[in-house]
This record gives C-alpha cells, sequence and structure tokens, in this order.
C-alpha cells in the first residue's frame, strides 16, 4: 500500500515510469525527488499543484528563483542550511 508520499511523487514527477533502477542511481534521484518536493511546497506564491508548479519552474526561470528564494526565506536560523534533509547514508564510504 502507497502512502500519501507515494502517491504525491508519482503524480507530481512520474517516478514510477522512471527507468532508472542500476547502481545508487534510484536512491539519488529518490532524495532530488523528495528535495523539490519539499522545495515546491514552501513555495506560497502560485496557488497551483505541485505538478504545475514544477511544470512552471522549468519553463521559467524567473519563478524557479521565486521557488528557490521560498525555500531559503523560510530559515531563521542561520547556523543551519535552508531546506536541509536529513537521511542516513546506506552505503556508507
Amino acid at each position: 500500500m502507497e502512502n500519501g508520499l507515494h502517491w504525491t511523487l508519482d503524480v507530481t514527477f512520474s517516478e514510477h515510469a522512471c527507468g532508472v533502477r542500476t547502481g545508487h542511481a534510484p536512491q539519488n534521484l529518490a532524495l532530488l525527488r523528495r528535495i523539490a518536493l519539499n522545495t515546491l511546497n514552501l513555495e506560497q506564491f502560485l496557488k497551483r499543484s505541485n505538478r504545475q508548479k514544477s511544470n512552471r519552474a522549468a519553463m521559467d526561470n524567473n519563478y524557479m528563483l521565486t521557488v528557490l528564494t521560498a525555500c531559503l526565506s523560510q530559515h531563521d536560523d542561520s547556523s543551519q542550511p535552508a531546506c536541509q534533509y536529513n537521511f542516513r547514508c546506506a552505503y556508507p564510504d
């Protein structure tokens, strides 16, 4: 059974249609998709779906900067990076 995050990733980024299946690439792409999804959720200027926001950011550099600025402006404490993603490495060096 899929949870809401899997459904959102599939609808927004067509995750199930991705043909990448070898090496570390699936985990790396999954991480990038989650970061992108979190960033799109932080942008509140355009009241559209995340898929529409993603498509617009891909076509409009000014809107992409708006999305990235929204991510950076959400963080008040300058000692930690904005839009951080906490994860445990599955493949330690």
